[in-house]
């Protein structure tokens, strides 16, 4: 896939109004020893967690009915939004605390009331994505389901060999470099998704995505080149610290004016 943006004229306000479910029950356990005690949603980027800067993105785009689906310390993320009246009261915030794991799909049949278009993300990622341009590529593809990709390159360290059955070496390659289309971790939802989750059932994300393909249904991905990092190991957590200090302003901006 090109890691160029598709050609898809942005339709300001495309995003306002739509449901948002924020992923928000994981243990983070890539990301210890940070998160043995502390919900990774909440682990904070200066002096703000990731969850709040997230939501403080979404809020710029209109999206400001939100449920976050809770699980590993799920009191701590309450009691964190109970003492942010000033941020609750601009959200319609719900949350869905499970009782045991359903997976990154699974938890959405728990939900009520997606019955139009809606936004689902996880709750530790950083990217200055603009909701607007994902939306109405999703309108004007119809996809039941977009995924929002970016391009990650993988460099190995060491020359890899092509062998072939009676070990003779047909090919070398010094260090080479492989391009991968990775999930952001952020998706726009048709409802009749729901119909292929079963309630109660454990569901990840990567299974419910072959369903819909065997099923023949359309699934897209946008292929986005800004800036986004997923905050799962500790490696990663640093890198968010720094791009966050460097970038502030790319992450809490105004959003951009309709013309």
């Amino acid at each position: 896939m090109t890691d160029k943006m598709p050609m898809v004229s942005r339709a300001p306000g495309a995003a306002k109004g739509l449901r948002t479910v924020i992923l928000a029950g994981g243990k983070g356990v890539r990301l210890q020893p940070f998160t043995i005690n502390f919900p990774k949603p909440l682990v904070p980027l200066d002096d703000i967690p990731v969850v709040e800067i997230l939501i403080r993105r979404l809020l710029e785009f209109g999206l400001s009915d939100i449920t976050l689906t809770l699980g590993h310390l799920a009191g701590l993320i309450r009691a964190y939004f109970e003492h942010r009246q000033e941020l609750s009261s601009q959200l319609t915030l719900r949350f869905l605390e499970e009782e045991k794991p359903t997976g990154t799909a699974g938890s959405l049949a728990l939900v009520p009331g997606l019955t139009d278009t809606f936004l689902v993300m996880n709750g530790d990622l950083l990217t200055d994505l603009d909701f607007d341009e994902l939306v109405s590529f999703h309108r004007c593809e119809k996809a039941v389901l977009t995924i929002a990709v970016h391009r990650r390159t993988v460099k190995h360290d060491f020359g890899v060999l092509e062998i072939d059955g009676n070990h003779q070496v047909t090919g070398y390659f010094e260090k080479p470099e492989y391009h991968h289309d990775v999930s952001m971790g952020i998706y726009v939802y048709e409802p009749s998704v729901l119909r292929y989750i079963e309630p109660g059932k454990y569901l990840d994300f990567p299974e419910l995505v072959l369903r819909l393909v065997r099923a023949r249904e359309r699934v897209c991905a946008w292929p986005y080149a800004g800036l986004w990092l997923d905050i799962g190991r500790p490696f990663d957590y640093a890198q968010a610290q720094q791009l966050f200090a460097d970038r502030r302003t790319a992450f809490l901006t105004e959003k951009p004016e309709e013309v």
